[in-house]
């Protein structure tokens, strides 16, 4: 799995190959490894959960800030030998969040915790701030 060394890098990745997704977790191997649950009622899932890397076509801002969101809404969960890391797959259901759950997990790259720093920092400017973060 290559790694992204770059918040612009993530983007241009997002722009370029659809779909594209990314999640917090320990990551590929370990999450093969196992059955994914939501927390509160014990259900299976049928894949995992993940946020969308693809700008959405009613986004008007650079793509690089969309990315920059997605990664921060999770940026949370990057604790505990938990990373970020961008895969594509089958959307098979959606979870509790109404989150994609996605399955036949293809990994695409691994994430730095530079990149997701920088996502906070972009976020923080062009969201937090309530201008357009330029």
């Amino acid at each position: 799995m290559e790694k992204v060394g770059s918040l612009d890098e993530l983007a241009a990745l997002a722009v370029t190959r659809a779909p594209l997704y990314v999640r917090f977790s320990a990551g590929p191997d370990a999450d093969a490894a196992e059955a994914s649950r939501d927390h509160e009622s014990g259900c299976e899932l049928p894949g995992l959960s993940v946020n969308p890397l693809n700008p959405e076509p009613w986004f008007d801002r650079p793509p690089v800030q969309w990315v920059a969101r997605q990664l921060v809404q999770y940026a949370h969960l990057d604790q505990d030998g938990r990373f970020a890391w961008v895969l594509t797959g089958r959307v098979a259901g959606r979870g509790p969040d109404c989150e994609p759950l996605l399955a036949d997990v293809e990994p695409v790259a691994a994430v730095s915790g530079a990149v997701v720093r920088e996502a906070r920092d972009l976020y923080a400017r062009a969201f937090d701030a309530g201008d357009d973060g330029t």
